[in-house]
Protein backbone atom coordinates (compact mmCIF):
# COMPACT_ATOMS: atom_id res chain seq x y z
CA UNK A 1 0.00 0.00 0.00
CA UNK A 2 0.82 3.19 -1.04
CA UNK A 3 1.45 5.59 2.61
CA UNK A 4 2.37 8.39 1.39
CA UNK A 5 -1.14 8.74 -0.29
CA UNK A 6 -2.78 11.31 1.70
CA UNK A 7 -5.86 9.50 1.89
CA UNK A 8 -4.48 6.57 3.00
CA UNK A 9 -7.18 5.85 5.13
CA UNK A 10 -9.46 5.63 2.50
CA UNK A 11 -7.96 2.93 0.65
CA UNK A 12 -7.90 0.81 3.64
CA UNK A 13 -11.45 1.35 4.86
CA UNK A 14 -9.73 2.77 8.51
CA UNK A 15 -13.20 2.41 11.08
CA UNK A 16 -14.05 4.53 13.47
CA UNK A 17 -14.11 1.45 15.61
CA UNK A 18 -10.69 0.91 15.03
CA UNK A 19 -9.59 4.14 16.32
CA UNK A 20 -12.23 3.89 19.58
CA UNK A 21 -10.17 0.59 20.33
CA UNK A 22 -6.63 2.35 19.94
CA UNK A 23 -7.74 4.73 22.69
CA UNK A 24 -9.54 2.19 24.72
CA UNK A 25 -6.61 -0.07 24.60
CA UNK A 26 -3.85 2.99 25.58
CA UNK A 27 -6.64 3.83 28.81
CA UNK A 28 -6.54 0.30 29.69
CA UNK A 29 -3.42 -0.98 28.49
CA UNK A 30 -5.69 -4.54 28.33
CA UNK A 31 -7.46 -6.10 25.25
CA UNK A 32 -10.44 -7.89 27.27
CA UNK A 33 -11.58 -4.07 29.31
CA UNK A 34 -10.84 -2.45 26.42
CA UNK A 35 -13.14 -5.08 24.26
CA UNK A 36 -16.21 -4.61 27.43
CA UNK A 37 -15.81 -0.62 27.17
CA UNK A 38 -16.52 -1.11 23.43
CA UNK A 39 -19.09 -3.82 23.78
CA UNK A 40 -17.00 -6.12 21.59
CA UNK A 41 -15.47 -9.71 21.60
CA UNK A 42 -12.45 -9.88 22.70
CA UNK A 43 -11.35 -12.14 18.99
CA UNK A 44 -12.83 -8.87 17.46
CA UNK A 45 -10.91 -6.40 18.95
CA UNK A 46 -8.10 -8.51 18.44
CA UNK A 47 -8.86 -8.72 15.01
CA UNK A 48 -9.46 -5.28 14.63
CA UNK A 49 -6.16 -4.21 16.25
CA UNK A 50 -4.18 -7.27 13.82
CA UNK A 51 -6.10 -5.78 10.48
CA UNK A 52 -4.77 -2.06 11.68
CA UNK A 53 -1.04 -3.57 12.05
CA UNK A 54 -0.95 -5.09 8.54
CA UNK A 55 -2.58 -1.86 7.03
CA UNK A 56 0.27 0.05 8.41
CA UNK A 57 3.08 -2.75 8.40
CA UNK A 58 3.86 -1.90 12.02
CA UNK A 59 3.27 -3.33 15.41
CA UNK A 60 1.53 -0.43 17.73
CA UNK A 61 1.51 -2.58 20.84
CA UNK A 62 3.73 -4.71 22.53
CA UNK A 63 2.25 -7.97 23.92
CA UNK A 64 3.76 -8.32 27.51
CA UNK A 65 2.58 -10.84 30.38
CA UNK A 66 0.30 -8.35 32.07
CA UNK A 67 -1.26 -6.14 29.36
CA UNK A 68 -0.02 -4.04 26.45
CA UNK A 69 2.21 -1.08 25.99
CA UNK A 70 2.19 1.09 23.02
CA UNK A 71 5.33 0.86 20.71
CA UNK A 72 6.32 4.78 19.44
CA UNK A 73 4.19 3.83 15.84
CA UNK A 74 1.24 3.02 18.32
CA UNK A 75 1.22 6.18 20.28
CA UNK A 76 1.42 8.13 17.15
CA UNK A 77 -1.39 6.43 15.94
CA UNK A 78 -3.25 7.18 19.65
CA UNK A 79 -2.79 10.61 19.26
CA UNK A 80 -3.78 10.89 15.87
CA UNK A 81 -7.22 9.04 16.94
CA UNK A 82 -7.91 11.44 19.70
CA UNK A 83 -7.48 14.35 17.51
CA UNK A 84 -9.42 12.65 14.87
CA UNK A 85 -12.52 11.99 17.32
CA UNK A 86 -12.37 15.07 19.01
CA UNK A 87 -12.36 17.37 15.69
CA UNK A 88 -15.58 14.61 14.50
CA UNK A 89 -17.11 15.82 18.07
CA UNK A 90 -16.69 19.40 17.56
CA UNK A 91 -18.18 19.27 14.25
CA UNK A 92 -21.33 18.09 15.61
CA UNK A 93 -21.77 21.25 18.38
CA UNK A 94 -20.71 23.33 15.25
CA UNK A 95 -23.65 21.75 13.48
CA UNK A 96 -25.76 22.06 16.50
CA UNK A 97 -24.97 25.75 17.39
CA UNK A 98 -25.89 26.55 13.88
CA UNK A 99 -29.36 24.59 14.08
CA UNK A 100 -29.65 27.19 16.51
CA UNK A 101 -28.09 30.33 15.18
CA UNK A 102 -30.97 29.58 11.94
CA UNK A 103 -33.49 30.09 14.38
CA UNK A 104 -31.45 32.28 16.73
CA UNK A 105 -31.31 36.24 16.67
CA UNK A 106 -28.62 39.25 16.21
CA UNK A 107 -28.86 42.70 16.48
CA UNK A 108 -26.38 45.07 14.29
CA UNK A 109 -25.91 48.84 14.36
CA UNK A 110 -25.60 50.65 10.59
CA UNK A 111 -25.20 54.29 9.80
CA UNK A 112 -26.76 55.24 6.82
CA UNK A 113 -24.44 54.88 3.96
CA UNK A 114 -24.16 50.97 4.28
CA UNK A 115 -27.97 50.66 5.03
CA UNK A 116 -29.00 51.70 1.90
CA UNK A 117 -26.98 49.54 -0.62
CA UNK A 118 -24.70 46.52 1.81
CA UNK A 119 -26.84 45.56 4.65
CA UNK A 120 -29.95 44.92 2.81
CA UNK A 121 -27.97 43.00 0.29
CA UNK A 122 -26.30 40.59 3.27
CA UNK A 123 -29.73 40.17 5.31
CA UNK A 124 -31.23 39.10 2.02
CA UNK A 125 -29.00 36.57 1.41
CA UNK A 126 -29.13 35.55 5.24
CA UNK A 127 -32.95 34.50 5.20
CA UNK A 128 -32.66 32.45 2.21
CA UNK A 129 -30.62 30.46 4.17
CA UNK A 130 -31.79 31.24 7.51
CA UNK A 131 -35.56 32.52 7.58
CA UNK A 132 -36.19 32.02 11.14
CA UNK A 133 -33.03 34.16 12.22
CA UNK A 134 -34.16 37.31 13.90
CA UNK A 135 -32.41 40.16 12.97
CA UNK A 136 -32.64 43.66 14.78
CA UNK A 137 -31.38 46.47 13.02
CA UNK A 138 -30.53 50.14 14.50
CA UNK A 139 -30.04 53.10 11.96
CA UNK A 140 -27.86 55.45 14.19
CA UNK A 141 -24.76 57.72 13.51
CA UNK A 142 -21.79 56.32 14.56
CA UNK A 143 -20.98 57.62 18.07
CA UNK A 144 -24.60 56.77 19.38
CA UNK A 145 -23.87 52.47 17.97
CA UNK A 146 -20.41 52.87 19.37
CA UNK A 147 -21.81 53.46 22.94
CA UNK A 148 -24.94 50.47 22.56
CA UNK A 149 -21.96 48.20 20.92
CA UNK A 150 -20.04 48.86 24.32
CA UNK A 151 -22.52 48.47 26.04
CA UNK A 152 -23.91 44.87 24.46
CA UNK A 153 -26.36 45.47 22.99
CA UNK A 154 -25.29 45.24 19.63
CA UNK A 155 -23.44 41.97 18.19
CA UNK A 156 -21.39 44.23 15.88
CA UNK A 157 -21.79 47.16 13.75
CA UNK A 158 -21.46 48.86 10.64
CA UNK A 159 -20.04 52.26 11.31
CA UNK A 160 -16.91 54.36 11.73
CA UNK A 161 -14.39 54.54 14.71
CA UNK A 162 -14.24 58.36 15.38
CA UNK A 163 -10.79 60.43 16.07
CA UNK A 164 -11.82 60.88 19.70
CA UNK A 165 -13.43 57.45 20.63
CA UNK A 166 -11.95 55.20 22.71
CA UNK A 167 -11.02 51.98 20.45
CA UNK A 168 -8.87 49.75 22.69
CA UNK A 169 -11.16 46.49 23.00
CA UNK A 170 -12.51 46.72 19.18
CA UNK A 171 -11.77 45.31 15.83
CA UNK A 172 -12.25 47.01 13.20
CA UNK A 173 -12.44 45.55 9.65
CA UNK A 174 -12.20 48.35 7.32
CA UNK A 175 -15.04 48.16 4.09
CA UNK A 176 -14.83 51.12 2.13
CA UNK A 177 -14.44 54.77 1.91
CA UNK A 178 -17.63 57.08 1.31
CA UNK A 179 -17.53 59.54 -1.70
CA UNK A 180 -20.59 62.13 -1.29
CA UNK A 181 -22.21 63.71 -4.18
CA UNK A 182 -24.59 66.67 -4.95
CA UNK A 183 -28.46 65.75 -5.27
CA UNK A 184 -31.17 67.57 -6.68
CA UNK A 185 -34.63 67.04 -7.61
CA UNK A 186 -35.98 65.29 -10.92
CA UNK A 187 -36.04 67.93 -13.31
CA UNK A 188 -34.07 70.76 -12.14
CA UNK A 189 -32.58 72.59 -14.57
CA UNK A 190 -29.11 72.04 -13.73
CA UNK A 191 -29.31 68.20 -14.78
CA UNK A 192 -29.00 69.51 -18.33
CA UNK A 193 -25.75 71.09 -17.76
CA UNK A 194 -22.31 69.13 -18.69
CA UNK A 195 -19.76 71.91 -17.63
CA UNK A 196 -20.98 71.91 -13.72
CA UNK A 197 -17.58 73.58 -11.49
CA UNK A 198 -17.86 74.45 -7.83
CA UNK A 199 -18.00 77.50 -8.99
CA UNK A 200 -21.59 77.70 -10.39
CA UNK A 201 -22.74 75.76 -7.54
CA UNK A 202 -21.48 77.90 -4.49
CA UNK A 203 -24.08 80.67 -4.34
CA UNK A 204 -26.99 78.35 -5.12
CA UNK A 205 -29.58 77.54 -1.97
CA UNK A 206 -28.37 74.20 -0.16
CA UNK A 207 -29.57 71.92 2.50
CA UNK A 208 -26.53 70.66 4.57
CA UNK A 209 -25.61 68.08 7.52
CA UNK A 210 -25.42 71.21 10.40
CA UNK A 211 -22.33 73.11 11.32
CA UNK A 212 -19.77 70.53 13.66
CA UNK A 213 -20.57 67.72 11.48
CA UNK A 214 -17.58 65.89 9.86
CA UNK A 215 -19.42 65.84 6.60
CA UNK A 216 -20.15 69.83 6.53
CA UNK A 217 -16.52 70.38 7.30
CA UNK A 218 -15.16 68.83 4.77
CA UNK A 219 -18.09 70.48 2.18
CA UNK A 220 -17.19 73.92 3.14
CA UNK A 221 -13.53 72.95 3.01
CA UNK A 222 -13.99 71.66 -0.62
CA UNK A 223 -14.77 75.63 -1.46
CA UNK A 224 -12.25 77.44 0.66
CA UNK A 225 -9.26 74.96 -1.22
CA UNK A 226 -10.44 76.47 -4.69
CA UNK A 227 -10.35 79.99 -3.17
CA UNK A 228 -14.26 80.43 -3.41
CA UNK A 229 -16.61 81.45 0.26
CA UNK A 230 -19.06 78.24 1.06
CA UNK A 231 -22.42 78.41 0.63
CA UNK A 232 -24.01 81.20 2.54
CA UNK A 233 -28.50 79.98 1.19
CA UNK A 234 -28.27 77.03 3.77
CA UNK A 235 -30.64 75.22 5.86
CA UNK A 236 -29.35 72.88 7.96
CA UNK A 237 -30.91 69.10 8.58
CA UNK A 238 -29.55 65.43 8.13
CA UNK A 239 -33.70 64.46 8.16
CA UNK A 240 -33.72 62.29 4.92
CA UNK A 241 -38.18 62.27 5.03
CA UNK A 242 -38.05 66.38 5.32
CA UNK A 243 -34.87 67.37 3.16
CA UNK A 244 -36.37 65.05 0.26
CA UNK A 245 -39.30 66.99 0.64
CA UNK A 246 -38.24 70.09 0.57
CA UNK A 247 -35.88 69.55 -2.04
CA UNK A 248 -39.14 68.42 -4.06
CA UNK A 249 -40.71 72.11 -3.54
CA UNK A 250 -37.54 74.30 -4.37
CA UNK A 251 -34.38 74.01 -6.57
CA UNK A 252 -31.96 73.72 -3.41
CA UNK A 253 -28.90 71.33 -3.99
CA UNK A 254 -28.14 68.44 -0.98
CA UNK A 255 -24.70 66.92 -0.27
CA UNK A 256 -25.43 62.94 0.08
CA UNK A 257 -23.12 59.86 0.65
CA UNK A 258 -23.44 58.47 -3.12
CA UNK A 259 -24.88 55.07 -1.51
CA UNK A 260 -27.29 56.86 0.02
CA UNK A 261 -27.94 58.82 -3.43
CA UNK A 262 -27.87 56.03 -5.77
CA UNK A 263 -30.91 54.47 -3.70
CA UNK A 264 -33.01 57.35 -4.24
CA UNK A 265 -32.12 58.19 -7.28
CA UNK A 266 -33.72 54.32 -8.24
CA UNK A 267 -36.87 55.28 -6.72
CA UNK A 268 -36.94 58.37 -8.64
CA UNK A 269 -36.88 60.55 -5.66
CA UNK A 270 -33.57 62.26 -6.20
CA UNK A 271 -31.07 62.95 -8.85
CA UNK A 272 -27.03 62.87 -8.89
CA UNK A 273 -25.97 66.24 -10.46
CA UNK A 274 -23.11 65.61 -13.15
CA UNK A 275 -20.49 67.12 -11.03
CA UNK A 276 -17.49 64.89 -9.38
CA UNK A 277 -17.41 66.43 -5.93
CA UNK A 278 -13.54 66.42 -4.69
CA UNK A 279 -15.59 65.82 -1.19
CA UNK A 280 -14.90 62.33 0.94
CA UNK A 281 -16.22 60.90 4.28
CA UNK A 282 -13.97 58.40 6.52
CA UNK A 283 -13.84 55.44 5.18
CA UNK A 284 -16.54 53.08 7.43
CA UNK A 285 -16.10 49.08 8.61
CA UNK A 286 -17.29 46.21 10.81
CA UNK A 287 -17.07 47.07 14.16
CA UNK A 288 -16.88 44.60 16.87
CA UNK A 289 -15.95 43.79 20.51
CA UNK A 290 -12.56 41.61 20.65
CA UNK A 291 -13.58 39.47 23.50
CA UNK A 292 -17.31 39.04 22.87
CA UNK A 293 -17.63 35.03 21.32
CA UNK A 294 -20.89 36.05 18.33
CA UNK A 295 -23.68 33.83 17.83
CA UNK A 296 -23.97 31.48 15.12
CA UNK A 297 -26.57 33.68 13.79
CA UNK A 298 -24.45 36.70 14.07
CA UNK A 299 -21.68 35.18 12.83
CA UNK A 300 -23.78 34.09 9.40
CA UNK A 301 -24.50 37.69 8.97
CA UNK A 302 -20.89 38.72 9.66
CA UNK A 303 -19.58 37.03 7.04
CA UNK A 304 -22.51 37.83 4.36
CA UNK A 305 -21.77 42.17 5.01
CA UNK A 306 -18.25 40.66 3.66
CA UNK A 307 -19.41 39.00 1.21
CA UNK A 308 -21.67 41.53 0.15
CA UNK A 309 -19.32 44.30 0.63
CA UNK A 310 -16.55 42.41 -1.62
CA UNK A 311 -19.52 42.45 -4.17
CA UNK A 312 -20.75 45.96 -3.72
CA UNK A 313 -16.94 48.09 -3.36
Amino acid sequence: MDMLNPNWFLKARLKTRQLLLLIALDDFRNIHRAADELHMTQPAASKQLKDLEEMLDVRLFERLPRGMEPTIYGETMIRHARMALTSLSLAHDDIVALKAGMAGQVEVGVIMAPAMALLPRAIARIKEQAPLLRIGVQLEQSNVLMGKLQHGTLDFMIGRILEKQDSTGLIYEELTEEPACAVVRPGHPLLERTDLALADICSLPWILPPPGSVLRHRFDMMFRREGLAPPVNVVDSTALLFVTALLQQTDALHVLPRDVAEYYASLNVLKLLPIDLPCKMDAFGIIRQQDRILSPGADMLLNAVRAAASELY
